[in-house]
């Protein structure tokens, strides 16, 4: 689904990403932890085609060099960002968004677009799924929503897409316990063997709701350590200065 090898990222001629490996198959769920200033962000944005960054090395997904990807192909493609701070669109109502979103995508698949009445069928069935209140869809995207309404809203977006790669930068930062619940419900409900998911994340309370496959610590721009659950935990004890 995902490889990376050797990727190197920089900005202001800055390094991050300073030899980044990682293959993430279909079917699973990688989480990324790692201090402030690690690269965990800048990952993130070079996987959503972000720009002003100079970047080196390999980054295929499903064999296709997805550097040269424009940014709303890699969306018709099936690759979805959570963002850590969702971004307020004034004007915009969130289900025309939604619509218009899911329409998109099913159109560059070749499949037949959702009328208004079959598109307000599946945000119900979406929003009941995941708990969330039908009426912050009404309202102008993201605007006005505190910050577990927004994440929730990113989540529905997921579900909503169903895309084959998800990519959750700090879904889970600032969220209360039912939040992270709902988050951790999205995620777990939308696994298949067909769809993996990078779970990038400073602390393991996540984790423990998801149960990833592989838990891989970046340090200074590279994964400097590779394991199960257990390393989460021993993270959650030590924190990351012991880990190199």
């Amino acid at each position: 689904m995902l490889e990376i090898k050797n990727l190197k990222a920089s900005i202001n001629e800055r390094d991050i990403l300073k030899g980044l490996n990682i293959t993430i198959k279909p079917g699973e769920l990688h989480a990324i932890m790692g201090p402030n200033g690690s690269g965990k962000s800048t990952l993130a944005n070079v996987l959503s085609g972000k720009n002003g960054y100079k970047i080196s090395g390999e980054l295929k997904y499903k064999g296709e060099n997805l550097i040269e990807i424009p940014v709303d192909e890699r969306a018709q493609k099936g690759i979805f960002l959570a963002f850590q701070y969702p971004t307020e669109i004034p004007g915009v109502n969130t289900n025309n968004f939604l619509k218009t979103s899911l329409n998109k995508i099913r159109k560059a698949r070749g499949e037949k677009e959702v009328d208004t009445l079959s598109f307000l069928k599946i945000i119900k069935e979406k929003s009941i799924e995941l708990g969330i209140d039908e009426k912050i869809l009404s309202r102008q995207l993201n605007v006005g929503f505190s910050g577990g309404e927004k994440k929730k809203n990113e989540i529905l977006q997921m579900k909503i897409l169903d895309p084959n790669l998800t990519i959750l930068d700090e879904t889970d930062s600032g969220l209360d316990i039912d939040a992270l619940k709902t988050i951790a419900n999205g995620v777990n409900s939308s696994r298949d063997k067909k769809k993996s998911f990078l779970v990038i994340t400073h602390y393991q309370r996540l984790l423990n709701y998801i149960n990833p496959d592989f838990v891989h610590v970046l340090s200074d721009g590279k994964i400097v350590r590779s394991g199960r659950m257990e390393l989460a935990e021993e993270l959650e004890k030590t924190g990351y200065k012991k880990i190199n």
